[in-house]
């Protein structure tokens, strides 16, 4: 049983670590963008070095107090509030953003380091850091890979955990993990980077890592191809692959109906068929020196055939980068319309047409609803979402929620052996989604690594696993 950060306890805290930075929660770092849950706190606190978020949980750990870390508070999960039970610390890392070491290879940079910051700090060594998110302004690259972030170039360079080759990581206790290793290969055991990666702050608290930095393609472009269904879509992925091999940086599936919201809705952004098509695919390629972007779209334009029914390739950057604003506008549109039921699921590839088909037909049987599916093909991760008919509330819905929640959720399980969250994580959105579809040996797993690390279960208490549990 936890106690709360109490107005005894946070004097007792600021006695201890003068120099740590104390202060009441504003309304920002209780609140989550999907607005399902506003969290509670005792006490902000804005540790500047690795050393006082030491000292911080060491505190915590003595006197079982839950620390809830935020890193940003973009997570779509609930993972960076706390709604109920005793009143945590929230732990802020945004003073801890400097950059420790820079060369051709990698970064070594602090956990409140703005995703857009990282991308700066390797555009300056003539390098890139692939991961990308619509919210990277604010997102924390600790953040990132505690959610082992994913984003749209995950099938060329691979999520947040291969893009990440060190961490130094405060335990729950206090003790501080030295393993910001610059390394390829470290077969020393456990991977305990992978560990912790990925674990939403459960298991310790990131203070700083070791990224992975790459030459950035000699000729990139970017295209949106209209083809006629998903099938045509993973067809074109496979064509593309076999005529580009290793080139295909991102290859992000489009609905009419995510269009279609665009237009209802907003942002206002250009869209590039004068009539939307029922399903489009938007390509980056990162070409080699001496080929040309658009050489290579009109040679996969015309290999594909009868796949592809119509094509707009960007002619600068600029036109490129109103392609990816198009893209990246779906979850605000969708914010907009207001989901009932938000599904971050993966399936194998292959997969992709026959779980739309059959997730479609099962909600249009379950009830009045609009869809929106759209993500990213390459990897398998869908973004297959639920919303009101056209002029009610998603309010409306609220008792419906769970079960077309639970629906989808056990299609992609029991019939594609699939997962429940493909980057977005647990949080506290799916805990029982996870009690209920994940194998029991795995659950064991997770029990038993999460009492040895963190006993008295202060660390993000409520995420991916019950509280106790």
């Amino acid at each position: 049983m936890l106690n709360s950060a109490d107005d005894a306890f946070v004097r007792k805290l600021a006695e201890a670590l003068p120099d740590l930075w104390l202060g009441p929660a504003e309304p920002r770092y209780l609140e989550e963008p999907r607005g399902r849950w506003k969290g509670h706190a005792g006490v902000l606190a804005k540790p500047a070095s690795t050393a006082q978020v030491s000292a911080l949980l060491a505190f915590c750990h003595a006197h079982r107090v839950g620390v809830v870390p935020y890193g940003g508070g973009t997570g779509l999960v609930g993972g960076q509030v706390c709604p109920d039970g005793a009143a945590p610390v929230v732990l802020s890392l945004e003073k801890m953003a400097a950059l420790r070491a820079a060369d051709a290879q990698s970064l070594v940079i602090e956990a409140g380091a703005t995703l857009q910051a990282v991308h700066d700090h390797a555009q300056a060594v003539g390098r890139r850091f692939p991961l990308t998110l619509a919210s990277q302004g604010s997102a924390q690259i600790g953040g990132c890979l505690a959610t082992n972030a994913g984003g749209v170039n995950v099938l060329r360079y691979g999520n947040a955990r291969a893009l990440c080759l060190g961490l130094e990581v405060v335990l729950a206790d206090g003790t501080i993990w030295h393993g910001l290793k610059r390394l390829a290969k470290d077969n020393t055991g456990y991977d305990l980077r992978d560990l912790v990666i990925g674990a939403e702050g459960s298991l310790g608290i990131i203070t700083a890592a070791s990224l992975r930095l790459f030459e950035p393609p000699a000729v990139e472009g970017t295209a949106v191809f209209a083809v006629a269904s998903p099938q045509a879509a993973v067809d074109l992925l496979g064509v593309a692959q076999a005529r580009f091999a290793g080139c295909v940086s991102a290859f992000e599936l489009i609905s009419g109906w995510g269009l279609g919201f665009l237009r209802e809705v907003g942002p206002d952004v250009h869209l590039p068929f004068a009539q939307d098509p029922d399903w489009s695919v938007l390509i980056d390629l990162g070409l080699p020196a001496g080929m040309e972007a658009e050489a290579a779209f009109a040679d996969l334009y015309e290999t594909a055939g009868d796949l592809v029914q119509d094509a707009v390739v960007a002619q600068s950057a600029g036109q490129a980068a109103q392609l990816w604003q198009m893209r990246e506008s779906l979850p605000l549109a969708n914010r907009r319309i207001g989901a009932i039921s938000s599904h971050d699921i993966a399936v194998p590839v292959a997969d992709i047409p026959a779980f739309i088909t059959a997730a479609t037909q099962m909600i249009r049987k379950m009830g009045d609803y609009r869809l929106n599916c759209f993500g990213h093909v390459g990897d398998g991760n869908l973004h297959f979402n639920v919303f009101p008919a056209k002029g009610r509330d998603r309010a409306d819905y609220d008792a419906h929620r769970l079960a077309v929640m639970e629906a989808v959720h056990q299609l992609v399980v029991e019939r594609f052996d699939g997962s429940i969250s493909a980057e977005h994580g647990i949080g506290r959105l799916k805990v029982d989604a996870l009690a209920r579809t994940a194998d029991p040996a795995k659950l064991r797993m997770m029990r038993a690594v999460k009492s040895a690390l963190d006993p008295r279960g202060i660390l993000n208490p409520g995420v991916i696993l019950p509280s106790g549990a």
